[in-house]
């Protein structure tokens, strides 16, 4: 994998720096599927949004990568763990956000032939593209790939909310408003994180670089507290510099006719700002639809249990029954069996991603048996009886 550019790639998945390996798994999953190309057919921003989110997984989710970027701010696979972790201990990592171009260490004077001696060769070898030459131009693709990632803009994160709507909203739609908390964009700075004008780095005296000993060498490295520029700014005294505040939002969205529990709805630009003037993330609400004592629904059909009596299955009739729309009138057919489904065409939600489509109504018939009191309808059902005498068991003792 070549060097990549400085991306902050826990933003990018959503999680938090101290996420563990399951959480990183988990956002990933949960944005694959959003964004999959699969999914998301001939859309780019979909495709490349997908791209990114899989880079993001490919280095958080392995621990030595995850390792490099944390102590460096990017990862490269001609980085090994070694040699990030001496970079960090130097001066350069994620503290030192970038902004002075070139390697922040400065080579000049070393005698790389040492190492050369010290690794077993003879005689004093001069640096190489294939010797320890290579440790320069290394460094050097290494460490320009982070610099100016303090000052560039950065993208807000997204927020995800549960939303809890009854049942009839969700069939026929509506407005709904849900208090949330998102990051603002700091009034002060402007989401700048700094604030007034800039003065000289009291740390390198305006140089841009500080000296560091590593044992024999001598590194001039990029100063971490002006990030090379020579020059800093005070932090913003209302966000201490984070670029956004928190604050309290009533948010009011529209749900429409037929929305599905489980159903993700977008609000753009309403999840957290960005800092140096990047966008702002979105907001995914996710609806749970309520429940209804005699309707149930499924996908975009409704289902009902309906009553019918003895006479009504046996003879066939036509009853009253209710709908999401009101009372409709249902045929039962002669000879309707208990548990038999009936099917109303149209009759059930309408649909929220095909217009002037809607599902239909499942009506489940349920006979209920009459308690006999009376002597005269006692000896009507044993003149019943002695009319149809077959046995319902039959069939059932045929098969044991």
């Amino acid at each position: 994998m070549p060097p990549t550019q400085s991306k902050d790639y826990y933003g990018i998945l959503g999680v938090k720096k101290t996420a563990t390996a399951e959480d990183i798994r988990k956002a990933f999953r949960k944005l694959a599927r959003k964004f999959h190309p699969d999914v998301n057919p001939n859309d780019k921003k979909a495709e490349e949004k997908f791209k990114e989110i899989s880079e993001a997984n490919d280095i958080l989710s392995d621990e030595k990568k995850r390792k490099i970027y944390d102590q460096l701010g990017f990862y490269s696979d001609q980085i090994d763990p070694a040699q990030a972790e001496a970079a960090a201990r130097g001066g350069y990592g994620r503290g030192g956000h970038g902004g002075q171009q070139g390697v922040p260490f400065d080579f000049g004077g070393f005698d790389f032939s040492d190492f050369a001696n010290q690794s077993g060769a003879t005689g004093r070898q001069q640096p190489s593209g294939s010797g320890w030459g290579g440790f320069r131009d290394i460094f050097s693709g290494i460490f320009n790939q982070g610099e100016q990632a303090h000052r560039e803009p950065k993208g807000g994160t997204d927020l995800e909310y549960k939303v809890q709507v009854d049942f009839w909203t969700a069939i026929r739609g509506g407005t709904a408003k849900l208090q949330i908390q998102r990051q603002e964009m700091c009034p002060m700075c402007k989401g700048k994180t700094s604030t007034g004008s800039s003065h000289t780095c009291p740390e390198c005296h305006g140089s841009g670089q500080v000296t560091q000993m590593g044992g024999r060498m001598k590194f001039n490295i990029q100063c971490p507290q002006c990030v090379g520029t020579g020059k800093t700014q005070h932090a913003c005294p209302t966000c201490h510099g984070e670029g956004t505040l928190p604050r309290m939002e009533l948010v009011e969205f529209r749900i429409k006719a037929g929305t599905r529990d489980g159903q993700r709805i977008r609000l753009a630009g309403k999840g957290n700002a960005g800092v140096n003037s990047g966008p702002a993330g979105d907001l995914y609400l996710i609806i749970k639809s309520g429940t209804h004592p005699v309707f149930t629904r499924q996908g975009d059909d409704i289902h009902i249990t309906v009553p019918v009596t003895v006479a009504e299955a046996a003879l066939g009739a036509k009853i009253e029954v209710p709908t999401i729309d009101g009372r409709a009138q249902l045929k039962v057919p002669p000879g309707t069996q208990s548990g038999q489904k009936l099917r109303m065409r149209e009759r059930g939600v309408p649909s929220s991603a095909h217009e002037g489509k809607r599902g239909d109504q499942i009506v489940t018939i349920e006979i209920m048996v009459p308690r006999v009191q009376d002597e005269r309808s006692k000896e009507i059902l044993r003149e019943f009886a002695k009319l149809n005498p077959e046995d319902p068991r039959k069939a059932m003792w045929a098969k044991v």
